[in-house]
């Protein structure tokens, strides 16, 4: 046989056993975040979990805890410094990192509930910064630390890429952030570096408690559905779990959906 030709080694089971990942989002137990980093933990990874501040820390910190979370650190992204001290003690512990998953959204009630039209400049930028150029960030102090390849992650919503009522200016920012990761695939990908967008409908989590008439975008959306029912925080973390998995090796600079179907109908 070729020696070019080297039979594809079978994974037989999804084992995250030595990888270590930094989650970015947990507000509580109903978070996309944690149902992610739930199932990482479940299959072996060692976490970094981030809280926004002191305020979120007693709510995040158990949770972290119940991880066996190695590292347990602040992060808001928009203080000067934080993200970089995260990284710097990600290095310091692990010198490695092999997965990023980035669950982070924000824009100003005002903006959220107005027009996009009507939306404010620094409104705008704000929501763009928290919710989609954090990303960025995260990924460039990522890279070097990804030495054998990894998987960066983040989180979007079908109102990215069709009107979905009420969801205002989030809409543009989520676009924005779905190319965005289909930009950074192309330039990381010669190091082995995955960029991935997990895209669940609507689900009942702090962040989309912000959104006007909520509560009847998700039954709408589980009547249309084909599958007549709403993802969970655990569809999106087993399916987070495969993603960061040597097993998705060649998943990259997509957007993939954990809804059910709607998006196919909505």
């Amino acid at each position: 046989m070729d020696a070019s030709l080297k039979p594809y080694q079978l994974v037989k089971t999804l084992d995250l056993t030595g990888k270590k990942g930094l989650v970015v989002g947990i507000a509580n137990d109903q978070s996309i975040a944690y149902g992610c980093a739930k199932h990482c933990r479940a299959y072996g990874a060692e976490l970094a979990v981030t809280y926004l501040n002191e305020k979120a820390e007693k709510w995040v910190r158990p949770l972290a805890e119940g991880l066996d979370a190695s590292l347990i650190l602040p992060l808001d992204v928009q203080k000067d410094g934080e993200m970089e001290a995260v990284f710097a003690e990600i290095e310091k512990s692990w010198g490695k990192l092999d997965f990023v998953i980035h669950s982070i959204a924000f824009a100003s009630r005002e903006d959220l509930h107005g027009r996009v039209v009507d939306c404010s400049r620094d409104g705008f930028m704000m929501a763009m910064d928290v919710s989609c150029h954090s990303f960025v960030r995260m990924a460039r102090l990522a890279e070097p630390l990804m030495t054998d390849g990894g998987c960066m992650m983040t989180v979007s919503f079908y109102g990215g890429r069709k009107v979905v009522e009420h969801y205002n200016v989030m809409g543009p920012v989520k676009a924005a952030l779905e190319a965005t990761t289909k930009y950074m695939a192309a330039e990381l990908g010669e190091k082995g570096i995955r960029v991935v967008a997990l895209s669940p409908g609507p689900l009942k989590t702090r962040a989309a408690s912000g959104i006007d008439h909520f509560d009847e975008l998700m039954e709408a959306a589980a009547a249309k559905a084909p599958t007549h029912q709403l993802a969970t925080i655990d569809d999106c973390g087993s399916f987070a779990a495969y993603l960061v998995s040597d097993l998705a090796q060649s998943v990259t600079g997509t957007t993939l959906f954990v809804d059910g179907g709607y998006h196919i109908v909505g």
